[in-house]
């Protein structure tokens, strides 16, 4: 698909993608798991480089769920390992090209100190920067960014009754960050599995059956055509 097909005066500004379909990937080419991941980092930064083009302001990817710990060993100290030192080789590329850099999820003992270091390494050098967000969720799950908020609230000493939307939006992990105008899932697969589930409520959702590694711009650009061509009501009827 070619941008003439994108009305780039529409965008959407924030697109939330869970990358899906990496170890199948890998197992229908005889290749480990890892391998899947390694290729997924390519498709990743051409989806960057895609957002880029378009004008996309703000792009958050689900990297590792709070629910990946219960993967096999091996795959999970690949991918922690592999996560801290991808930081290192693409962080100042992406400040360069005026990435602002931001991780979402809790940071928690199973997580080293040196790859929470190179976390806040990296968002601290990218902080001022505003061509494009990329949010990373990392050890993150919808329901205990929720489930966090709620404690946030208590311990404010907010009484029940003061207790609005905007008052769980705002002790949210990103309060800042709009909610996703478009939701992008890869591999076939039609689940929010847990990724932003109270941002996403008046999402538009793309499922495509690509494999997160085959992930290209030209995806990117297919989803954000789809998105175009939807009517979004919120809830609300037309006149």
């Amino acid at each position: 698909m070619s941008l003439p097909d994108i009305d780039l005066s529409a965008v959407p500004a924030h697109v939330a993608c869970v990358m899906d379909g990496n170890g199948r990937w890998a197992e229908r080419r005889g290749l480990p798991r890892t391998a899947g991941h390694e290729a997924g980092l390519d498709a990743l930064f051409d989806a960057v480089d895609g957002a880029l083009e378009i004008g996309v302001q703000w792009l958050t990817v689900y990297a590792f769920s709070t629910e990946n710990w219960s993967r096999p060993r091996s795959e999970v100290r690949f991918l922690l390992e592999f996560n801290r030192s991808i930081l290192g080789a693409r962080r100042d590329e992406m400040h360069r090209r005026g990435v602002r850099l931001r991780f979402v999820g809790g940071r928690d003992r199973r997580l080293a100190r040196g790859l929470l270091k190179e976390m806040d390494t990296a968002a601290e050098l990218t902080a001022a920067n505003r061509r494009l967000t990329l949010t990373v969720a990392f050890n993150y799950g919808g329901r205990a960014e929720i489930t966090e908020a709620v404690r946030r609230i208590v311990a404010a000493g907010i009484q029940p009754g003061e207790i609005t939307e905007d008052t769980v939006g705002s002790h949210l992990f990103t309060p800042d960050m709009p909610d996703p105008d478009l939701f992008i899932r890869t591999s076939g697969e039609y689940r929010l599995s847990n990724f932003l589930l109270w941002q996403v409520a008046y999402s538009e959702m793309v499922f495509l059956d690509v494999l997160w590694p085959d992930f290209s711009r030209r995806h990117l650009f297919e989803a954000v055509a789809e998105y175009q061509r939807r009517e979004r009501r919120f809830g609300g009827v037309d006149q």
